[in-house]
Formats: structure tokens, C-alpha cells, sequence
């Protein structure tokens, strides 16, 4: 058996290892990003009632119209633009990747940053070439931009914010490289609904630019609904490669729902922005860690030199998962990631976190 995995399976697959996901059972869970809010009785009970609508003997609409044009009018989006669903962030990463794929071809991406981008180049047998951000985390501008003059990217991404550090790069600077780039530049705007920066708006300005973003982070991690936007003569070819019916019709109902109460979610978005900062302002004033700002819904703190696992696995005991980056990327060495949940799974997370940098 293992003779002939290794005789079919692709070498740059067997190199790699799977995306890992811990398990949160009986835990507090502040590793993922998630919105730890949940709907109001009332909203669930109308979801509900919503339901009953949907067709589970029939298939989905391939193109979720109805979904779509909700989505374009809470966006924004130009008429000039067109945009495209996947079952999460990820297979929209994997169908442009997919569209552009070759042996020959290279994939752009500071570091560090969202691991997909780089797991999905090797998926499809590109080369994928990194950057490393400045020691604040911010874009290294110059050796961005002779890396893209050297290697000519046929995609550069841009997790804004970045994911895992929460910073958003100068604006200025995400131009600069749409501008220089011989290929497709996907700002991927994951966390917009925690920073309120966008640029959907720049899409008719720049015919290389794609956005990405996704409702995971507003409270619908379980639909997995990830957005691509950008000009038509884009969106057309990348629609040739989407499976047909991507989006079940479970996802279309309840996104199409979901909108309707923006209200919520939008409150929800805000409630976790302002614990965002009390949580800043606390762990700032602790001398024993670095704290990186944030303009997403987590915070990337550093502990002390080789404190992050024992740390990581003590918060563990006391009920608390967060996320151990320490290993994952030389310049996160020492480094934990917090959610942000509610204010009590916040406090708790404090008190257990000044426990465990005493022991």
C-alpha cells in the first residue's frame, strides 16, 4: 500500500502536511476567528421558519442569483462588477489558482500570512514565493516590489488585515504593488466587518485587482460563503472552473436571511471591535508580552522567550484554546493568537493567561 502511495500520490503533496484543526470539545474557543455571538431566540425562530422553504429534493441555484443580488446591494458593489461565491475563502483561492495554474507560474505573498495561499500553489503545482514582512509586520515595500520585478507573480495575495499578525497594511502600499504587478492582485478582505477599510471601491480603477471576502467572520463560520469580486472578463473564466452547485441551498436560504438582519450583525461586529480594545489596552499594559496592534477581531501577542507552548498548553488545562503560532513561521517565534469572544470568555482568558505567565 504505502509503495504505491508513494508511486501515485504527487511528491509535492506527500511533503505536506494537513491543515490541522484542534479540537475544542469542553473549551473555551478563541483559536479560530470566529463571531462567538449567536442569533437572538427570535431571528433563530424566523431562520427556522425559512427553512421550511428550502427544496432539499432539488438542486441549489448553480448561480445563487437571489444570494448574489442581496449580497451586491449590502456590498455595494458596482454594476460594472461582477461577483462569485465559493464554499468559503478557500475554493475561491483554489479556483483562481486552478484558472492560472503552470509549472512555470508563481504565486506571491508576504509572510506571514494565510497558510492557504501557499498550501493551495502547491495543490495546483505552482511555485510559491514568500516575502517577509518587517519586523513590526508591515509590507517590506522595496523588496516586494524587486521580488515581483524578479519573478513576475501570475497572483499576488494580500490578506487585509493580515492574518495572523491583525495588521492592515498602509493603503498606499497595496497600490504600489496592484500597480507593479504583471498579474492578478487578490486583496483578501476576511476581516473588513473589524477594520472597515476596503477596496471594493478601487476595483473599476485597477483591471488586475480581485477582493475576496467571506461572512465566516460575522457570525456564519458554519455556511462557509467566501466572495470574490472583480471585473466580468475575470469572474467569466473563474466560473468555468466552479463546480456546479458549490453553494448548497442550506447556505443560499440562510445567507439570504442573514442580510436581512444586518442590523445584528453589524452590532455584533461592533461589540467585538470595542472588546478588541479593552483587550489590547490590558495586554499592553502587561510588561512580560509584546502585543502587535489589531484591526481585526484577534490579537498576535509574543511571551516571553520559550514560554509560548508551556504557556499555550496551560491555558489549555484551564479551559482556554487559543492559537500556538510559535513554530509556524521564524518571525512568530514565541508567539500566541487570542480571539476575541465575549466579554466573560475574555476575562477568562486574562486571568488564566496572568496565571500561566507566573508559573
Amino acid at each position: 500500500m504505502k509503495d504505491k502511495v508513494k508511486k501515485l500520490i504527487r511528491p509535492e503533496i506527500q511533503a505536506l502536511s494537513a491543515y490541522h484543526v484542534a479540537d475544542a470539545s469542553g473549551l473555551i474557543k478563541l483559536d479560530a476567528m470566529e463571531n462567538p455571538y449567536g442569533w437572538p431566540d427570535d431571528m433563530v425562530n424566523d431562520w427556522l421558519t425559512r427553512l421550511k422553504s428550502a427544496e432539499l429534493n432539488r438542486y441549489p441555484d448553480p448561480e445563487a442569483r437571489a444570494l448574489v443580488k442581496k449580497l451586491r446591494s449590502n456590498i455595494g458593489l458596482s454594476n460594472n462588477m461582477e461577483l462569485m461565491l465559493g464554499n468559503g475563502s478557500d475554493e475561491l483561492i483554489q479556483i483562481i489558482l486552478m484558472s492560472v495554474a503552470g509549472s512555470d507560474r508563481v504565486v506571491l505573498a508576504p509572510s506571514p500570512t494565510f497558510v492557504m495561499y501557499d498550501m493551495i500553489a502547491r495543490f495546483t503545482g505552482m511555485q510559491y514565493v514568500s516575502v517577509p514582512l518587517k519586523e513590526d509586520f508591515s509590507l517590506d515595500l522595496d523588496t516586494m516590489l524587486s521580488a515581483i520585478k524578479q519573478h513576475q507573480p501570475a497572483v499576488i495575495f494580500l490578506a487585509w488585515p493580515n492574518n495572523p499578525t491583525g495588521n492592515l497594511f498602509n493603503k498606499s502600499d497595496v497600490e504600489a504593488i496592484i500597480k507593479a504587478s504583471p498579474g492578478l492582485v487578490v486583496v483578501d478582505e476576511a476581516y473588513h466587518a473589524f477594520c472597515g477599510e476596503s477596496f471594493v471601491s478601487e476595483l473599476e480603477r485597477y483591471d488586475n485587482l480581485l477582493v475576496m471576502r467571506t461572512l465566516s467572520k460575522t457570525g456564519l463560520a458554519g455556511l462557509r460563503l467566501g466572495i470574490l469580486m472583480g471585473a466580468p472578463e475575470w469572474i467569466t473564466e473563474f466560473n468555468k472552473v466552479r463546480l456546479p452547485y458549490n453553494i448548497n441551498v442550506l447556505s443560499q436560504v440562510s445567507a439570504e436571511f442573514a442580510l436581512e438582519y444586518t442590523d445584528t450583525l453589524e452590532s455584533q461586529a461592533l461589540a467585538i471591535r470595542e472588546e478588541r480594545e479593552v483587550m489590547l489596552q490590558q495586554l499592553s499594559a502587561n510588561s512580560e508580552i509584546s502585543v502587535f496592534p489589531s484591526k481585526a477581531n484577534f490579537i498576535l501577542f509574543k511571551t516571553p522567550a520559550g514560554k509560548a507552548d508551556s504557556i499555550h498548553q496551560l491555558l489549555k488545562e484551564t479551559g482556554v484554546l487559543i492559537k500556538n503560532m510559535n513554530g509556524s513561521n521564524p518571525a512568530l517565534k514565541d508567539c500566541l493568537r487570542v480571539t476575541v469572544g465575549k466579554p466573560e470568555e475574555n476575562k477568562i482568558f486574562m486571568d488564566a493567561l496572568q496565571k500561566a505567565l507566573q508559573q
